[in-house]
């Protein structure tokens, strides 16, 4: 039987890898070893990165209802229990929407949850 040599499949996965750490600093984007060591790293901190956005946007819209709740005289956490003793199911991430886009409608939510509260 014939040897086979892998010389073009092995050119072609390292020119792959240079591929995709172009744009890396240094011989990072020029020589293979260092190429696949950073994407390797680059990696794990995109997955990291992806579980760490959803904490990222929750943290902000908290921070955004919590400045919402302050202006119309209440704090987050009343607020948000008021909503569940009222069955109004609307997601932080609407709430704050609505906190910084219609004040208003934020307010007469406000009001609402005082008055479902007292």
């Amino acid at each position: 039987m014939a040897r086979v040599k892998g010389a073009m499949m092995t050119r072609k996965h390292r020119n792959k890898v240079i591929g995709l750490a172009k744009g890396y600093w240094g011989n990072k984007s020029k020589h293979y070893k260092m190429a696949n060591q950073q994407l390797m790293k680059s990696g794990r901190y995109a997955y990291i990165g992806r579980k760490q956005r959803k904490r990222d946007f929750r943290k902000l819209w908290i921070t955004r209802i919590s400045a919402g709740c302050k202006m119309n005289g209440m704090n987050y956490s009343t607020f948000i229990h008021g909503l569940k003793t009222l069955n109004i199911d609307l997601n932080r991430k609407v709430l704050s929407e609505m906190a910084i886009h219609d004040p208003e409608a934020f307010a007469s939510l406000c009001e609402r949850v005082k008055k479902g509260i007292a």
